[in-house]
């Protein structure tokens, strides 16, 4: 059964003592079961934001600890910063990651909520999915007038807190926790000290937008003349447009615009249809995002502070690309971007294959070097390091005992030892991998060239599709030594009763129908290896021609060392319908692949004699 894991991301309102930091994730480590992933402090926002992972119940407990702990650690009542705040822990969010569900995860902030509210005192907001409450959603919303306005706020009773006292906790402030989904802390860096740079982009990029204004609005829009509802004069915030009533633009706004008038004046405070004598806004470029302008000390320059509360409506590059070209309106450049905490391995394998493809070339690349191009075009480490392996949740790992992760010489040591496993089912596998790869080397190397134009498309499936066999194969080197080992597990069992003898028997069984499924899946996708080569050997550049004829034969290795692991098997196997199934399938997959081995052979023989033959040898 597969783990439940919750993510948690608690924000902190210390980023400036270390040792203050220290003790809260010390407290969330003193939690069996909690694995820190990340701790990144920031001295000018005071500030620091911590994920951690675990099972529902430990992760639960353990935000409970660095809640307590930041409350008797951390005085708002002196606490300055540049990031918006209400309390020591400013908000904790519960983020659905394997095996649970958002609703799990609700549960868990409002159990929490309360706990936190009855014996640490603290009042408790609760937001996004776990809100009681629409107007509650909205961290921005629930935050708004910060710990200094906080006193004010609880004493009004539309903001009573959900869990926990309605008066000030005057060292601990507020909390907030929530769950939502994967949320990504995005800031773009410009070669500016300028705030108010920083914030022109900002608005112009969030959700929510800004104030509508006209006039001279270019290279900055805040120094335009600001809009206003009149009686009888309702302009829209996006075109120069002016109706006679807020219905009229309202309807304006979503037939001509797309977007919904009544949610983006109530994001700004609003309550439509009653706006008149209040100012036009005008929406941003992207949903699901919030964004503010701020200096940074530490970097000496400006930045755009964005969180992309669902990065597959919003990914991140699409924000980058649209923060370069503002800059560019206003004279500003972007220098890079930092992503603060972790972001998901789609969301960067995403923004890879983005830049790839406007680079002119084919998706078909290894997973680590599309990652890598996005760091590169991404400028993630502009103003800190990033290192993929720390910073990337969800990043597929192959364990340090993978036989994969050996040398090319340490395997093949592996290999010749008196040991039945590695065997031929797993040099089957590395075989078929190999001729995967050829063929997206081929592919590679011809696409984008002159003249190859009307084959481009071509070259560029097979490039992304032999990437996808060849990683199958890689995970199937090892998955051929992990079913023999399954085999001799039940091979070692205890037979001294009928009851232990039958049990083992069918794990006998259950073995070697594991041991022939991994090497028939070798066989079929060390074909599939084949046919690629075997295409990319036609059209492809004549000088690796080579190339696609060794890829052709030595994923043919890689569908005979499958299937003689898989017949190997068939012979002790007892289910006389199971045999006889993939006995067949063995006979037609091995017919298709020798004709596929034969006529490769003879094309590319033909081809490189003609060639010596043209030149006169």
């Amino acid at each position: 059964m597969a783990t439940a894991l919750v993510e948690c991301v608690p924000n902190f309102s210390e980023g400036r003592d270390r040792a203050k930091v220290k003790l809260i994730t010390d407290a969330i480590e003193a939690v069996g079961g909690a694995r820190l992933l990340n701790v990144e402090p920031g001295a000018d926002t005071n500030r620091t934001v911590v994920t951690f992972v675990g099972e529902p119940a430990v992760v639960e407990q353990a935000a409970f600890a660095a809640i307590a702990r930041a409350a008797q650690l951390i005085d708002m009542s002196r606490h300055t910063g540049a990031h918006p705040r209400m309390g020591a822990t400013d908000v904790c969010p519960f983020v659905p990651v394997e095996g649970v569900t958002m609703d799990d995860c609700v549960g868990i902030a409002r159990r929490l909520g309360e706990r936190v509210g009855r014996e640490l005192e603290i009042p408790v907001y609760l937001y996004e999915a776990a809100a009681t409450r629409p107007e509650r959603r909205n961290l921005s919303d629930i935050r708004r007038g910060e710990y200094e306005g906080l006193q004010k706020k609880l004493a009004d009773p539309a903001w009573q807190p959900d869990f926990g006292p309605a008066r000030l906790h005057a060292g601990a402030g507020a909390t907030v926790i929530g769950a939502r989904e994967f949320l990504i802390a995005y800031n773009v860096n410009l070669n500016s000290t300028d705030k108010g740079h920083a914030s022109d982009l900002a608005f112009a990029l969030r959700e929510k937008g800004r104030v509508a204004r006209s006039g001279h609005t270019r290279p900055y829009y805040a120094r335009g003349q600001k809009l206003f509802y009149r009686d009888g004069a309702f302009p829209c915030g996006s075109c120069e447009l002016v109706q006679p009533s807020y219905e009229a633009v309202r309807e304006h706004c979503a037939s001509a615009h797309g977007y919904d008038l009544d949610a983006l004046l109530r994001s700004n405070d609003l309550a439509p249809p009653a706006v008149v004598g209040k100012t036009v806004f005008r929406p941003g470029l992207f949903r699901a995002c919030k964004a503010i302008g701020w200096y940074v000390d530490d970097y000496r320059r400006a930045q755009v502070s964005i969180n992309l509360t669902n990065y597959k409506t919003t990914p991140p590059h699409a924000v980058l690309e649209a923060s370069r070209a503002l800059a560019a309106e206003r004279g500003l450049v972007v220098t890079g971007s930092e992503i603060v905490g972790l972001v998901p391995y789609q969301a960067l394998y995403e923004a890879g294959r983005y830049y790839l493809e406007r680079q002119g070339r084919t998706l078909g690349q290894p997973k680590r070097d599309v990652l890598a191009t996005a760091v590169s075009s991404l400028g993630l480490t502009d103003v800190a390091p990033f290192e993929i392996d720390n910073k990337v949740l969800g990043l597929p790992v192959v364990s340090d005992k993978a036989l994969v992760q050996k040398t090319v010489l340490e395997f093949t040591d592996e290999v010749s030892r008196d040991s039945p496993a590695p065997g031929g089912g797993s040099v089957a596998a590395l075989a078929g991998a190999l001729g995967a790869a050829l063929a997206s080397m081929v592919a590679n190397l011809t696409y984008g060239k002159e003249g190859t134009e009307a084959r481009d498309p071509e070259l560029a499936r097979i490039a992304e599709e032999a990437q996808r066999i060849k990683d199958e194969l890689v995970v199937a080197v090892d998955a051929d030594s992990d079913a023999f080992a399954g085999f001799m597990a039940a091979l070692r069992m205890p037979q001294g009763t009928a009851e232990e003898r039958a049990l083992r028997t069918k794990k006998m069984q259950e073995g070697l129908v594991a041991a022939a499924d991994v090497p028939w899946a070798t066989a079929q996708a060390s074909l599939a290896a084949m046919r690629l080569a075997r295409a990319v050997a036609a059209i492809g550049n004549p000088a690796s021609l080579s190339d696609g004829a060794v890829g052709v034969q030595i994923a043919f290795a890689g569908v005979r060392g499958g299937l003689w692991n898989v017949l190997i098997n068939l012979k002790d196997i007892k289910d006389p319908a199971y045999v006889a199934d993939k006995r067949a399938a063995c006979e037609a997959l091995l017919a298709e692949a020798r004709a596929l081995a034969d006529e490769t052979g003879a094309f590319v023989d033909d081809q490189l004699f003609a060639a010596i033959a043209r030149r006169g040898g």
